[in-house]
């Protein structure tokens, strides 16, 4: 489970622009006594795993896919690109545990890598970055051909230059156009699964507090993931520093789901909405937190009023039912009575 959270921890505040596509190699190295493999990565279209290697074995399992996909890359770039992130895990291995505590057991290494395709077709973002131990340690942007660095490499700057050329000639003759063209591959074979579109599920929750209550905005159920949740104040929105939540989650299914909750007092006389703004849905809903349980109320009691009416008539029928039933065999006995007089 730790490892499912970390994953999209990583991945989340990376996620491409509105209308774009993407593909992401979470690729993870640990040593030790653990349940996986030393080297390993996911491969992720958008948000849908579409693969998991074994550096083992040496062997790439689809995964989620209902057709052959082994013409969408060249296996040969796939092995050499694998091997050498796997090399330089190892290479960094005695360096990035070189100030951690060992009894803090086993560190993984990581390395995040994402392409990005356009709108248009031509080649956006491409990003690389490294974490130890969940923390990132050190992240390289490229974009048309420029490189952006943050990191923090203890090494000398004619050091870092000679790296950052390195890694941009590597970029650009390997990794960009190896990625681009699987991305574009994967896009046909899986276009159906991608371009899927679900209409969010949206409530407005309310609850009482001691000081006032919390009014919460979800939305749930929904995909793609790009989505725009806001809470207003009398039109304006509110500052961020006064919202709880907020975060992108997926849910089993592979929807996502997001809730925004704001505390207010109960002399607060603001008039508060939430405005949710997807690909399938662009509603504004209103709280009305002055009365917060009434609707509730009044359904409750609804429900209970129908309730002792059904069974009052319920009740009756059934006295009403013993009473003919029992006049009935009244009349019948006394009937009886009477013939067996007249015979005698």
């Amino acid at each position: 489970m730790d490892g499912i959270i970390l994953f999209f921890i990583l991945l989340l505040p990376l996620a491409e622009s509105k209308g774009s596509h993407s593909l992401w190699v979470l690729a993870t190295y640990i040593k030790g006594q653990t349940p996986f493999p030393e080297f390993s990565y996911v491969g992720m279209l958008d948000d849908v795993i579409i693969m998991y290697y074994n550096g083992e074995t040496k062997t790439l399992h689809p995964r989620g896919n209902t057709t052959a996909e082994d013409d969408v890359f060249d296996s040969d770039d796939l092995l050499t690109i694998s091997d050498y992130m796997q090399s330089s895990f190892i290479n960094k291995w005695a360096v990035a545990t070189t100030n951690v505590n060992k009894n803090e057991g086993n560190i993984p290494l990581q390395r995040l890598v994402v392409c990005e395709l356009r709108d248009n077709g031509e080649p956006g973002r491409m990003i690389t970055r490294d974490a130890v131990g969940g923390s990132t340690t050190d992240e390289l942007l490229y974009v048309d051909k420029n490189f952006t660095y943050q990191g923090t490499l203890n090494v000398s700057a004619p050091v870092l230059n000679m790296h950052l050329q390195f890694s941009m000639r590597r970029h650009e003759v390997l990794y960009q156009p190896f990625c681009i063209k699987t991305l574009k591959g994967y896009l046909k074979k899986r276009r159906t699964q991608i371009n899927r579109k679900v209409k969010p599920k949206v409530r407005l929750l309310q609850r009482e507090l001691s000081s006032g209550f919390r009014v919460s905005c979800l939305a749930s159920g929904f995909y793609p993931r790009h989505i725009n949740l806001t809470l207003f104040r009398d039109g304006q929105p509110v500052s961020d520093r006064e919202i709880t939540g907020g975060d992108l989650l997926p849910n089993a299914d592979g929807t996502y789901q997001m809730r925004k909750s704001l505390e207010i007092s109960a002399a607060d006389e603001h008039k508060y909405t939430c405005s949710v703004t997807h690909l399938t849905l662009d509603i504004t809903l209103e709280f009305d937190h002055t009365k917060p349980f009434k609707s509730v109320i009044a359904s409750v009691l609804t429900v209970l009023a129908l309730m002792l009416v059904i069974g009052a008539a319920v009740a009756w029928r059934r006295r009403h039912a013993d009473s003919i039933k029992n006049g009935y065999s009244t009349t019948a006995k006394e009937k009886c009575t009477d013939t067996n007089s007249e015979l005698m």
